[in-house]
């Protein structure tokens, strides 16, 4: 059994968790974690041991130095609480960290077990993976379950995906088996600028999180460097007469494609959106300062450093990260499908997918 020592109850806690590697291109994923954790002032109460779960020669340690004093940081897998307050507070739950080497089934047993115990009502994981989609449009945010309950309740795709997977999709499933709603929200990154940061598709699953659980989120500075990095990426494209066919010639079928949605739904969940966030103000739900609570909820939070406790002519695909391991082109549940792109919501194999080798990261 897991003891949390001094940790309160919480209320409402939905855990939201995102992993760095095979799903999550561009980071978008696990940079919308970090955003929360920074946002609402998160600090880390409980740690894995990496000892248990991952390859230290795929996602190396890393050395640095503390007032003169060398310290270690290894890879690993945390989770922090914040309280987001007002007149009807609620708690996240937040679990970021790196795909697991090995042991996967145990990862998913600790992670499950912590959720048992702060008694989680829901688990969102966040994913994002590579698409034929043009960078000049809004993201695509795909939210799947295997549910079919939940699919109806809260407007989600149930998934019918068959192939290979990675953890966001093992997690998942274990939280179907151990009675535990989960849900999965993926953004689709273009293929042809798939290098991290970007902040567009993070603002995205940021975007698509909030209506999900009903939760004013404060985005900070996200949008205006999402706006920054879109320009960024038409300076290049406009330098590549290929590319700029290309991202066109994807403009015009995402824009033909969603037509119908563009004078209805689409719209009317925007302006719900714009409304939750006039009422509320810049950054803060209605009576709340739009940040964890400081004062009262915080001194169960506990010292970690022992480990538990405390295009035609595109650029190709890159290869992530080799300090964490971060595949570069994958599917929401699996690596890239094969109908000419990459996979949709349910995974490889799903609307668009590649089979291409190459559109695999290293």
């Amino acid at each position: 059994m897991i003891e949390l020592e001094g940790v309160p109850e919480l209320i409402d806690p939905v855990m939201v968790a995102a992993f760095e590697g095979w799903n999550d291109a561009g980071d978008a994923a696990s940079t919308a974690v970090a955003h929360l954790e920074r946002e609402w002032k998160g600090e880390v109460f409980a740690a894995l041991d990496a000892e248990d779960y991952y390859d230290f020669q795929v996602n190396r340690p890393t050395v640095w130095l503390d007032g003169g004093v060398r310290r270690i940081t290894w890879p690993t897998t945390r989770l922090s609480v914040v309280r987001v307050g007002g007149e009807k507070p609620r708690d996240l739950v937040l679990v970021r960290g790196i795909e697991p080497s090995m042991r996967w089934r145990s990862f998913c047993n600790e992670i499950l077990g912590f959720a048992h115990e702060l008694g989680v009502e829901m688990v969102v994981i966040l994913g994002a993976l590579l698409g034929d989609t043009p960078h000049t449009r809004p993201v695509p945010v795909s939210g799947v379950t295997s549910d079919p309950d939940l699919a109806r309740t809260m407007d989600l795709e149930e998934t019918r995906y068959e192939g290979p997977t990675g953890i966001v999709g093992i997690l998942q499933e274990a939280c179907t088996h151990a009675g535990v709603p989960a849900v999965s929200l993926w953004a689709a990154v273009p293929h042809y600028v798939s290098q991290p940061p970007n902040p567009k598709a993070t603002l995205a699953l940021l975007n698509r999180l909030e209506d999900l659980i009903d939760l004013r989120i404060p985005l900070g500075e996200l949008a205006e460097d999402a706006r920054a990095w879109q320009v960024g990426v038409d300076q290049l494209a406009s330098e590549d007469s290929e590319v700029a066919e290309y991202v066109q010639t994807l403009e015009e079928a995402r824009d033909t494609a969603e037509l119908p949605e563009a004078s209805g739904e689409a719209i009317a969940r925007e302006f719900e959106r714009y409304l939750r966030r006039r009422d509320g103000g810049p950054g803060t739900l209605p009576g709340t300062t739009g940040h964890a609570t400081e004062s009262g909820d915080t001194s169960y939070l506990r010292d970690t450093s022992s480990g538990r406790t405390r295009p035609p002519k595109p650029p190709k695909a890159t290869g992530g990260d080799e300090e964490d391991g971060t595949q570069g082109a994958q599917g929401p549940q699996g690596p890239q499908g094969t109908d000419g792109g990459t996979s949709g919501p349910g995974g490889p194999g799903g609307p668009g997918g590649s089979d291409d080798p190459e559109d695999i990261g290293d």
